[in-house]
């Protein structure tokens, strides 16, 4: 899995993308709080580009690749 970025470099930007973006939600939700229309919309951004990458093991019940980082960053951790 963790090769897969080298492989796919569209893949690699969108999972760069998320970590910025989830680390860009995690910033709002602490200065403006969940019901924000800041916060929603950067959530909601951040899914979208999340669902853009594929699952983890190619089962659609799994996680889409680089789930922890970007969770992480969602989350304000490094």
């Amino acid at each position: 899995m963790s090769d897969r970025f080298a492989y796919n470099q569209q893949q690699a930007k969108i999972q760069g993308l998320s970590v910025q973006v989830g680390e860009l939600f995690a910033d709002l939700y602490k200065k403006h709080g969940e019901d924000s229309t800041e916060s929603f919309n950067a959530l909601e951004s951040y899914k979208n580009l999340r669902r853009l990458l594929p699952r983890e093991n190619g089962h659609h019940q799994c996680r889409h690749i680089g789930a922890t980082a970007a969770h992480k960053a969602t989350q304000g951790v490094s």
